[in-house]
């Protein structure tokens, strides 16, 4: 099984970050984008089911491995079983906050194997820490540094009519004057389907208000000009399903 295999041939920190973005990249679209067909496939009926992020940005819903002890560290046991016990946004925070757990532990699993000393360690984690969590982006609570807020803060931007669009990059998080520390006040938004924050065309959801690069919801700009009101994948299925 993919999701099992030791896809790091190599034993730089560029390399082991990388295959951490490409599993994190799956397991976003899973939580996001892929939400209906994850949500699906964790059928409580069937035995214990794992969630795979694997190293080319896509995902798979599986049972554990066999063999003990594994080849990688295992993700969470049994998320199936929980599945129709909460609410479903519940569920779906819960596994996110076990995604993240499961990332950095096989992140710092290839660390220990290929000897990464102190300074590699520290600069491995501080790639991983500058991007959002899988939690804070699913939750809408991802926030970006300073230097990112500013270019964002420099970037031409344009509102359609009707829809909220920009060109470049999402508006800053909009925070209430209640005494927030001057760092909160410059955070600005990410993308609600990959967790980035990279130029591109963006559209908001009128439903949640998560920004999202037009490209992770297949939604152009020319397209968008004809879009009253926008709503993100998840949001247009949790109403069908209220419905």
């Amino acid at each position: 099984m993919e999701g099992i295999q030791n896809p790091v041939v190599s034993r730089s920190v560029e390399e082991v970050f990388g295959d951490f973005r490409g599993r994190r990249a799956g397991l976003l679209k899973a939580l996001s984008t892929d939400v209906r067909k994850f949500y699906h496939e964790c059928d409580p009926d069937k035995e214990n089911l794992c969630l795979y992020g694997l190293p080319n940005e896509t995902w798979e819903v599986n049972l554990p491995v066999d063999e003990v002890p594994p080849e990688l560290p295992e993700p969470a046991l049994g998320i199936n079983f929980a599945r129709d016990g909460m609410p479903e946004k519940d569920w779906i925070s819960l596994v996110a906050v076990h995604s993240d757990s499961w990332l950095i532990s096989v992140a710092f699993y290839f660390g220990a194997r290929f000897g990464f000393g102190k300074n590699e360690r520290k600069r491995l984690f501080q790639m991983i820490n500058d991007l959002p969590t899988i939690f804070e982006v699913i939750t809408g609570n991802a926030k970006q540094t300073k230097d990112q807020s500013a270019n964002n803060h420099n970037s031409s931007r344009t509102k359609p009519s009707g829809v909220k669009a920009s060109k470049t990059s999402p508006p800053p998080r909009e925070d209430d004057d209640s005494g927030e520390d001057e760092e909160d006040d410059e955070q600005g938004a990410v993308c609600g389907a990959c967790g980035d924050n990279h130029d591109d065309f963006w559209i908001c959801c009128d439903a949640c208000e998560k920004w999202f690069h037009g490209k992770c919801v297949k939604i152009t700009p020319a397209k968008a000009e004809h879009i009253k009101h926008y709503k993100c994948p998840t949001c247009s299925t949790n109403k069908k399903i209220k419905a």
